[in-house]
């Protein structure tokens, strides 16, 4: 019997392989911002299922709605100096053309992460039920445990020492 081959689903030799662990080859599949919206739909349909169970003291829409507009800045903020440095955004480009390291970047090596988590804990704060805090711990534990190591093994294998010099100054969340 002759094996078929399909060249089309074979991974790239130049592109980094998803890490193996916690499935993360799907979830790499698709970025955080459309984890991030399936995270919160599916808290809010539990929420929903549960007639809407509220955390004492909550909803703060005020404070809710603050952190969901505030979200924003990190990572526009970090897309302008992207597009200024010409560089790609998509962290799993084959190539990125600059290390960026200055503003939100002096702070945090994933500011457009620390935006989508603020995010969703805004949504969270406002509806205030406890199943839609699910989403935003989601959304830590799919970044962090998926998409980070994915992108800091392809950054340090791509810039060498300028990535560990920078790791050494910014932390991976603030």
């Amino acid at each position: 019997m002759r094996r078929r081959t399909f060249p089309h689903l074979r991974v790239s030799p130049q592109r980094p392989r998803a890490p193996i662990y916690g499935g993360g080859a799907i979830m790499l599949k698709l970025p955080p911002p459309v984890w991030t919206l399936i995270f919160l739909v599916v808290a809010a349909a539990l929420s929903f299922a549960l007639g809407w169970p509220k955390v004492p003291g909550l909803p703060f829409p005020p404070l809710g709605i603050a952190l969901a507009a505030i979200a924003f800045i990190p990572p526009v903020w970090a897309a302008g100096l992207f597009r200024r440095e010409g560089t790609e955004i998509n962290p799993t480009s084959p190539t990125k053309r600059t290390l960026v390291t200055r503003g939100p970047y002096r702070f945090t090596r994933n500011p457009m992460y620390l935006g989508l988590i603020t995010f969703a804990l805004g949504i969270a704060v406002w509806v205030g039920a406890w199943p839609m805090f699910l989403a935003p711990i989601a959304v830590f534990a799919t970044t962090n445990f998926v998409h980070i190591p994915f992108e800091e093994a392809k950054m340090r294998r791509q810039f060498g020492a300028a990535y560990d010099d920078y790791v050494a100054r910014a932390g991976r969340w603030l």
